[in-house]
């Protein structure tokens, strides 16, 4: 029996940004279609040509603040009303945050925010979507992207490793398990809790463990989802 003091903890991918119209990077018509990723994504790449990464993010920024949050992020900000609620993203957008998800851990970093390249601690939050050489952070380095770039660091994978084994419900959406090491949380999650899967190719993600795969969209799956963990509440 479900109540409402249990813990749901919920690992987003880009298939949930997706469906509100934000490019993922694997997809054939996909971000990196006209970039390499060493050219834009990588701590050599902003060392190389700062201008051209952050007119990059630029894009991408511009094209976040124009995105709607979506059927599913709608639905997992309804799972705060009933449970104890975690967000755990791979998605650098804010659309979690704008549905009215309170508790949202951003494992490869926030694109409305931005940092000293010297020190990683200074971070401010964009209103602008432009950040431009010769915007500088409060130790007078040059802002850069908060973005966790390929061959970096994921600094909150330990938090979000400490999350999910609290978890008495994980839920993985929208991502294809893919990208280490956030791929591993998949297989952090307590053995006695309720585990689910929901994206279109779940079928082929070979997981070993015991996870109810739903092989439907985001939009699709996690509303009907969040009502029948509702009613179990009951």
């Amino acid at each position: 029996m479900f109540n409402h003091r249990q813990k749901i903890v919920v690992f987003t991918g880009a298939g949930v940004s997706a469906e509100s119209g934000i490019k993922t990077f694997r997809d054939s018509d996909g971000l990196w279609e006209n970039f390499k990723i060493e050219e834009v994504a990588t701590p050599q790449a902003w060392r190389a040509n700062p201008a051209l990464v952050l007119e990059f993010y630029n894009q991408r920024r511009i094209q976040v603040m124009n995105a709607k949050p979506n059927a599913a992020h709608l639905a997992i900000a309804e799972l705060e009303s009933y449970f104890d609620v975690q967000v755990i993203t791979q998605n650098i957008d804010d659309l979690h945050e704008r549905a009215g998800s309170k508790n949202v851990l951003h494992l490869h970093g926030e694109i409305m925010k931005a940092r000293s390249e010297q020190d990683a601690a200074r971070i401010i939050k964009l209103q602008n979507p432009a950040l431009k050489m010769g915007d500088l952070a409060s130790d007078g380095a040059q802002l850069r992207p908060h973005i966790v770039w390929f061959g970096e660091e994921v600094p909150n994978m330990e938090m979000a490793y400490m999350m999910t084994e609290k978890a008495d419900i994980f839920i993985v959406i929208g991502t294809s398990l893919n990208v280490y090491p956030a791929a591993n949380l998949a297989y952090y999650a307590p053995e006695a809790s309720k585990k689910f899967v929901i994206d279109p190719k779940a079928d082929a993600f070979g997981l070993n463990v015991d996870y109810t795969v739903i092989t439907s969209t985001a939009c699709q799956g996690m509303p009907g989802l969040v009502q029948q963990l509702i009613q179990q509440l009951k």
